[in-house]
């Protein structure tokens, strides 16, 4: 089987955006399928493997697809996509299955510690029905030591 992938870029008026866009050019992101929407159950996460092996946690939370690194930043576990999906003080939210912190689906920040988050990555629902997301974050937190 063959997948076809398609370049994504972002413009940014910030020269310093660009210039560290430039410089990551060979990390440019693309999208990639991932399963057909109708597969994705409301509610619940599913794992996602990119092409350099990183895993991506997947949900369709009120017809929204939302994509967030699977590792868990406090317990380094790939496990996000089996968190509970809900919201904390009206944001929506996924919860550690672990540690159960809770994560915004729209930025990946902390909501229990700010200190900690979850890069969130490029997520759609293409015109045949297919969830893509693109290979590289949108928003970055990295994972503090």
């Amino acid at each position: 089987m063959t997948t076809s992938l398609r370049r994504i870029t972002a413009a940014s008026a910030d020269p310093a955006d660009r210039a560290d866009r430039a410089d990551r050019a060979d990390r440019d992101a693309i999208e990639i399928p991932v399963c057909p929407v109708g597969q994705l159950i409301s509610g619940r996460g599913v794992a996602a493997l990119l092409p350099d092996g990183r895993q991506v946690a997947v949900y369709l939370v009120d017809d929204e697809i939302h994509a967030l690194c699977n590792i868990d930043p406090v317990a380094r576990a790939a496990v996000m996509s089996r968190g509970l999906v809900g919201d904390r003080a009206g944001v929506p939210a996924v919860i550690s299955p672990i540690g159960k912190q809770a994560y915004a689906l729209a930025d990946g920040r902390g909501l229990d510690d700010p200190s900690r988050g979850i890069s969130v990555f490029p997520a759609r629902v293409a015109s045949d029905g297919t969830v893509v997301i693109a290979t590289e974050a949108a928003v970055r937190h990295s994972i503090a030591a």
